[in-house]
């Protein structure tokens, strides 16, 4: 085994025996109590109790052991985006302390013990002294053993990330440090300062809620009040408690007791220097303003009435009843005996219960009906607490008062649509019909026609240009109840002419017609141009003259349906003289228009045709696959003086299938 890793083994072994794998219980001491910290401040931490030790994933892949001994950990939060500077100083230089940063955003603290991705930046180096972060640095991973520097380079921070820091003490001391930040560009300092948000009075008047605007600390509250005074002054404020201070650093709710109950009026709470001197201290011990005051009334409970039912939508099978303050849940009846429904139709409450129920109380009740109420109808609710001989409460003790609601219910609606189509040979034509009923009043159509998109009225008629599929979406209401429908019509009367043929006929030749028409078609009706004519979907060959010259022949073929519309193509075909390929021996590219140009006569019948030509050195100087392409004597703009070019033509027969490979030579004559 290498010396290196050989001592670094020892120290490991002597640190877990030394800290024994006792539970850190001190507060701070795990991540889910980390000490909340602040870029303005330098945190002094006066001695670290012996406790671990838990392994710490990170980049390290050595043989040290990596783990939270002696530790102490602290969270902060990225205002601003940039690099992080800090120092770690032991109050005794010749201690050892390790750190690493994680990136906890939206993660449970402890998930640093087991996803390695949370790896922010590390330093656990065995040299003893001050470590940390700074410029000059290079590393974001500096693992055990003294032959790594103390410091890293300073890590990004991402804004609105959150993050932990490990200050693990390797040596067995209970010395502590001093840490600091500066020197990097990124800000973990709040921006937002410290203020009082709210105030309420407790039911009795004798303890105060106050909320903060953030987090402050724990420690900046003085226990016996003196931070904060009312106004008017009709009472002292003898205590104060942070909420969840027994287990952490920072809270953001006091709870004040007073010296005696309040009387029906309006007050102020307001901040001032409490017996340690200051006001609340947030985590960068900014405090908040002598003098700032927040107003809240106080009422001596009465019994109370509910504030309104909730809206009663489409089909309704529960209904919300809002107080104007907490009802005691623990006192609603769970069978919904305090309340009754009578209307329109028999409605029967199955159940009540608070909604949500936090803290023991709710400002609503859920009344559960045994099924909704479908129909249109007028209703009459009625608070009748107490007729089981178990009264509804509000937090303050206080019983709710016999009251009735009335609400009115709608009728559910369908938007199923019937479709009459009348069809035509360029235009179909669709009457829809909504039937209506049930209080309906809006209807929303969406049409696939580029004529018309949407409608609003009940029977709508739309015009349809291009035939095929056609989707169709009804929205109707009748301002409480709603429902969608669709429908899929095929409009499939579209008629269209069409055939395929050759476009050249060679002497000799028959020519084939074959139908490709599309629509329901019932007839065919085809003239050659030959004095030929057919009503046979598939009609017989065609033979066309045999002829000196070029010649057009004009085919045309009109399809027709049972509905008597129609539809014609008509397309021209050629017939040609001559479809013996062949190139000639020589050109004379004078511009006179007799033969100026050099390529492949007669080539109807070549497929795959490659045409090429090369001078006298083998150059190739002129390619085509298109035997109407013309070779018109000129390399690059220059017309070629007399000489002779070799060309090669290749091709496939079209009817036989036969590869055809010629070569020979042609004069450019000048």
């Amino acid at each position: 085994m290498q010396p290196k890793i050989l001592f670094l083994l020892l120290m490991a072994l002597v640190a877990r025996f030394s800290a024994s794998s006792q539970a850190c219980t001190t507060r701070g001491q795990n991540p889910s109590t980390a000490f909340p910290v602040c870029g303005t401040d330098t945190f002094r931490q006066v001695n670290v109790p012996i406790c671990g030790i838990k392994n710490i994933p990170g980049p390290c892949a050595d043989a040290a052991l990596y783990e939270d001994k002696n530790p102490f950990w602290y969270k902060f939060t990225c205002y601003a985006a940039g690099t992080l500077g800090f120092i770690i100083t032991p109050f005794n230089l010749g201690d050892d302390y390790d750190w690493q940063l994680f990136d906890v955003t939206g993660r449970n603290p402890d998930d640093i013990y087991t996803d390695r991705s949370l790896f922010v930046s590390c330093n656990w180096s065995s040299r003893p002294g001050a470590t940390g972060t700074n410029g000059s640095s290079s590393s974001n991973a500096n693992c055990a053993g003294p032959t790594y520097p103390n410091f890293n380079k300073m890590p990004d921070l991402v804004v609105g990330h959150s993050y932990l820091m490990l200050i693990s003490h390797f040596t067995d001391s209970q010395e502590g440090y001093f840490l600091s930040f500066g020197g990097g560009t990124a800000s973990i300092t709040d921006p937002k300062l410290p203020r009082l948000q709210s105030a309420i009075a407790n039911c009795s008047g004798d303890m105060l809620t106050v909320k903060l605007n953030k987090k402050m600390k724990c420690s900046s509250l003085s226990a016996n009040g003196s931070d904060f005074a009312l106004s008017p002054n009709v009472t002292n404020i003898m205590g104060a408690v942070g909420a969840g201070c027994s287990l952490g650093f920072d809270t953001d709710s006091l709870i004040l007791t007073l010296a005696s109950p309040l009387t029906a009026s309006n007050y102020f709470v307001v901040a001032k220097n409490g017996g340690d001197g200051n006001t609340i201290l947030d985590n960068c011990d900014r405090d908040i303003p002598v003098g700032d005051q927040v107003g809240f009334n106080y009422v001596v409970p009465v019994p109370i009435r509910a504030d309104s039912i909730g809206r009663v939508g489409c089909a309704p099978d529960k209904v919300l009843v809002y107080f104007p303050k907490k009802i005691n849940c623990a006192s609603i009846s769970p069978s919904g005996s305090d309340f009754t429904i009578t209307g329109t139709v028999p409605v029967t409450i199955i159940s009540a219960s608070g909604d949500s129920c936090q803290n023991g109380g709710s400002d609503v009740i859920v009344l559960q009906l045994t099924s909704p109420i479908y129909f249109q109808g007028t209703f009459t609710l009625a608070i009748v607490p107490g007729l089981d001989g178990s009264p509804i409460y509000d937090v303050c003790g206080q019983p709710i008062l016999p009251q009735t609601f009335s609400f009115n219910t709608k009728d559910t609606v369908s938007a199923r649509f019937t479709v009459n189509a009348k069809l035509g040979c360029k235009i179909d034509t669709i009457q829809y019909l909504h039937p209506g009923g049930s209080g309906i009043n809006s209807w929303v159509w969406t049409f696939d026609s580029a004529a018309i998109r949407s409608s609003s009225i009940s029977n709508p008629q739309v015009l349809y240009p291009v035939f095929g599929t056609k989707f169709t979406r009804l929205v109707v209401s009748n301002g409480v109840c709603s429902n969608t429908a669709w429908s899929e019509i095929l409009l499939d009367n579209y008629l269209k002419s069409a055939f395929k043929s050759t476009d050249v006929i060679c002497p000799k030749d028959t020519t084939v017609f074959i139908d490709s028409s599309l629509g329901r078609i019932t007839s065919w009706r085809w003239d050659f141009g030959n004095g030929g004519t057919s009503i046979f979907k598939d009609p017989p060959p065609q033979v066309y003259p045999l002829i000196d010259m070029l010649r057009t022949y004009p085919v045309r073929l009109i399809v027709g349906d049972a509905a008597g519309c129609s539809d014609t193509l008509t397309k021209n075909i050629t017939a040609v003289a001559n479809c013996y390929i062949a190139v000639p021996t020589g050109f004379t590219p004078n511009g006179d228009g007799m033969n100026d140009f050099l390529y492949p006569l007669n080539a109807y019948k070549a497929d795959n045709l490659e045409f090429s030509v090369y001078n006298r050195l083998g150059q190739l100087i002129w390619q085509t696959k298109d035997w109407t392409r013309k070779w018109d004597g000129r390399i690059n703009g220059q017309l070629q003086a007399t000489q002779a070019f070799v060309w090669t033509l290749k091709y496939t027969n079209r009817d036989t299938g036969t590869p055809f490979i010629l070569k020979g030579t042609t004069v450019l004559i000048r």
